[in-house]
């Protein structure tokens, strides 16, 4: 198949609208449901990046991706009971596929909602298991089991979007698209992420140990398929906050620290003993603990409006107590698709416990940004590697 329809493009006005390949077949099956414009496009990005960070860390990968972005990036390390509670796996036989998309979904639960999956491996049981029970629009992947593609048949009411991609596929090396009638043509950007990058070490503290170098690697395979500007900080093999397609870099690193806090917030001891109403779904347990660990605690802890959601009323979880927990964070990695211009990336870097920086360097402000690691003892590696993507 060469050609296949689609209902309409990035928008229900925009028709008519296709994919296609102009020459030889396409490297897709669709085994389910009937994926749009903007799902295919989730799903092909997303499989460069699963494929791509697999080979980087001979892990199994996944990623939870949104609008040409991904939520989340991960690959199949074991979980923590703690990890396990509040990612709601903890009733769930995890694979490591499973584990590495119970990390891609978990970080930031909000922006995974109505994702689209993609996974390195073939999909198994375990994972369609975990699928099942949460929303979202469709799923890539090399293939799946049998059983796990009968229980992902049956989601959303039969249409859930299933696409079996072939694993070997090499897409040809120069890319063209389409803005305004004109057509933009590019070499692929065919960079093969490895620690290699991560040996120019600028910083005076040079101890760069292999799971921060791990942790690095998955930022930057993340970078390399997430909106520019953008920015990603990594801990325990997957991404906790990913600051995507912001126009200045310090909004880039703020919108992503402001995610991985909230990601280190969900395992603090208040948010972790929160008792829910037991008919309560696990998206409106998310949003919930979200705004009692936000700025919005309030709205949930008010009269009356705790009732409809926890068992007992939360103690307040104050600015204090938060930072202090916060304070606890610590051997975060970040990486940054461009240069820093300014060392206010690494100040608010550091509130959220970096430890480790990969950036490309370049920017007549390079000293300035190293002294503001050195200053707090972080290790930071120039790439020479800008990584934007649009």
């Amino acid at each position: 198949m060469r050609e296949l329809e689609l209902k309409y493009g990035c928008n229900p006005n925009q028709k008519p609208a296709r994919i296609f390949k102009e020459y030889g077949e396409l490297p897709i099956e669709v085994l389910n449901g009937k994926p749009g414009y903007i799902n295919f496009m989730d799903a092909l990005n997303g499989w460069q990046l699963v494929k791509e960070l697999k080979a980087a860390t001979g892990l199994p990968a996944a990623a939870s991706f949104k609008h040409v972005s991904p939520a989340g990036a991960a690959v199949g390390l074991p979980l923590s009971d703690v990890l396990k509670k509040i990612y709601w796996a903890e009733e769930c036989e995890l694979s490591p596929v499973a584990c590495a998309y119970a990390r891609a979904r978990g970080a930031d639960r909000m922006s995974s909602f109505g994702d689209f999956v993609a996974l390195s491996d073939i999909c198994d049981l375990s994972t369609a298991k975990m699928l099942s029970g949460l929303v979202s629009d469709g799923i890539i992947a090399p293939g799946y089991d049998p059983e796990a593609l009968e229980i992902l048949k049956a989601k959303r009411g039969g249409n859930y979007n299933i696409i079996m991609i072939e694993s070997e596929y090499v897409p040809e090396s120069v890319e063209r698209k389409q803005i305004f009638g004109i057509t933009f043509e590019q070499g692929r950007n065919e960079l093969t992420i490895t620690d290699v990058l991560l040996g120019n070490i600028v910083t005076d503290n040079k101890n760069l140990p292999d799971n921060a170098k791990m942790d690095l690697i998955v930022s930057l395979v993340t970078l390399k398929y997430t909106q520019s500007n953008s920015v990603v900080y990594a801990c325990g093999g997957q991404a906790v906050g990913i600051g995507a397609g912001q126009q200045s870099r310090i909004h880039c690193t703020r919108l992503a620290g402001n995610k991985a806090d909230n990601w280190y917030l969900r395992q603090s001891p208040k948010a972790l003993s929160l008792k829910f109403l037991s008919h309560l779904k696990a998206a409106e347990k998310d949003n919930a603990i979200d705004s009692y660990i936000g700025e919005d605690y309030n709205d949930v802890l008010s009269d009356g409006a705790w009732q409809n959601i926890f068992k007992e009323k939360p103690e307040i979880f104050t600015s204090y107590e938060k930072r202090e927990w916060l304070n606890t964070l610590n051997g975060v990695s970040l990486g940054s698709d461009a240069f820093f211009p300014f060392g206010d990336n690494i100040e608010r870097a550091f509130k959220s416990g970096v430890k480790y920086i990969a950036q490309p360097g370049g920017s007549i402000r390079d000293d300035h940004v190293i002294k503001t690691c050195d200053k707090y003892g972080m290790v930071m590696a120039f790439t020479g590697m800008r990584l934007f993507h649009h």
